[in-house]
């Protein structure tokens, strides 16, 4: 039995119509419980939920400082390769796009990582569209390889694979898989996905069960806002933690909670999520989830960002960059355009006119703050930046 077949049985129409309905003495109920349900979730979720947010945050709050203290781990994306096979409307990678595009050679990847460790950052997110062309499994392999003696954690953002392609992975010294479902509403993601493996919805959803097996001790998952409505999915996270923390317990879970951001192919968002549905769904999660880690991306503006830290976020990325080679220009020499997946000559994009590599980043980020900037507001909101909270001898 794998999740999807739970997912399947799921009522999640009818938790979205509870959550639209529920009143305030429905939510303070569900806030007096020591172990919430799904059903409790979707209170939390609900319109009368926030209208009391406040209350909602200091319970958030406090179960944060209880589970993980004064603590933000602090990581940073590393994009391989912006080389994708997938049709989806809605990201800047898209194949179709006629975009510029370059996959880092080894060495460049080696040349961005160092000019994140100058920075501080010991923990990577390496991210690349879905090629096996071009980020073969061989060649993540390698990267791994590289990287690991000088990076305490190495996460991978990339296209789903068998658990024996991931096995290799792991043991080249990768402990994290991230992996966004997207959107959990089928409809949606077929009419948004249009070519390429990842219309498989069924085995994208299987991702995270298959990484556990090959030895991930990190596993993160999310959806991203602006597709559907935002409580489906979010009741639909919820789901899909609760699973993984019965069936894959040996793993850290995290949640990420990324919006929509402009892109090329200009996209717009089909739904509607705002700054205080936002900091609502950061309460429920933590209040639900108290021991699972809570993820913000630069997607979203600085000021946004600082205001929900105390709220239960554990993790955030900071200084980040959306195309290959950000750090330092890597790969610029070798960046060519792409028309409809077709190599053709290099030529102008807005989209990569303000870009070190000259590559096409996969979209706009909001907080454009140096990592050191984010780390002292940290530091003054009274909280810790931790850059390094692991180390692979533990497990030697």
């Amino acid at each position: 039995m794998s999740f999807v077949t739970e997912f399947d049985a799921l009522p999640v129409s009818a938790l979205c119509r509870q959550a639209r309905e529920a009143g305030t003495a429905a939510v303070r109920e569900s806030l007096a419980r020591e172990r919430l349900s799904l059903a409790d979730f979707a209170r939390l979720i609900s319109p009368a939920a926030g209208e009391m947010l406040e209350l909602l945050a200091r319970r958030s709050h406090a179960l944060t400082l209880q589970r993980f203290g004064r603590v933000i781990r602090l990581f940073a994306p590393l994009y391989l390769s912006n080389e994708c096979i997938n049709n989806c409307k809605y990201c800047g990678f898209s194949r179709d796009n006629p975009i510029l595009r370059v996959t880092l050679t080894v060495e460049e990847v080696l040349r961005e990582a160092r000019a994140l460790a100058a920075q501080g950052f010991r923990s990577l997110l390496l991210v690349a569209g879905e090629h096996p062309k071009f980020v073969s499994r061989e060649y993540l392999r390698a990267c791994v390889a590289a990287l690991h003696p000088e990076f305490a954690s190495i996460s991978l953002e990339v296209g789903p694979m068998d658990t024996e392609d991931y096995r290799p992975l792991v043991q080249a010294g990768a402990d994290g898989l991230v992996v966004y479902q997207e959107t959990y509403d089928r409809a949606v993601y077929a009419e948004l996905h249009t070519a390429g493996p990842k219309r498989d919805f069924n085995w994208r959803m299987e991702t995270p069960e298959r990484a556990y097996a090959a030895g991930f001790r990190r596993l993160g998952i999310g959806a991203l806002y602006g597709l559907a409505d935002w409580r489906y999915e979010a009741i639909c996270v919820a789901a899909h933690a609760q699973y993984l923390l019965r069936h894959c317990w040996k793993a850290f879970l995290t949640i990420s909670l990324p919006r929509l951001r402009p892109c090329a192919g200009e996209f717009q968002p089909l739904t509607h999520m705002s700054d205080r549905d936002l900091a609502q769904l950061v309460c429920a999660f933590r209040i639900a989830f108290p021991d699972v880690g809570l993820v913000l991306s630069t997607r979203e503006p600085a000021r946004l960002r600082d205001g929900l830290i105390p709220l239960g976020i554990t993790l955030m990325s900071a200084g980040s960059h959306t195309e290959p080679g950000g750090y330092t220009g890597a790969g610029r020499e070798h960046v060519h355009q792409t028309v409809r997946g077709r190599i053709v000559d290099a030529g102008a994009s807005e989209w990569a006119a303000a870009t070190p590599s000259g590559a096409t980043g996969q979209f706009e980020i909001a907080d454009e703050r140096p990592a050191r900037e984010v780390a002292d507001l940290i530091q003054r909101l009274g909280y810790e930046p931790v850059w390094k909270d692991w180390d692979a001898a533990l497990t030697a």
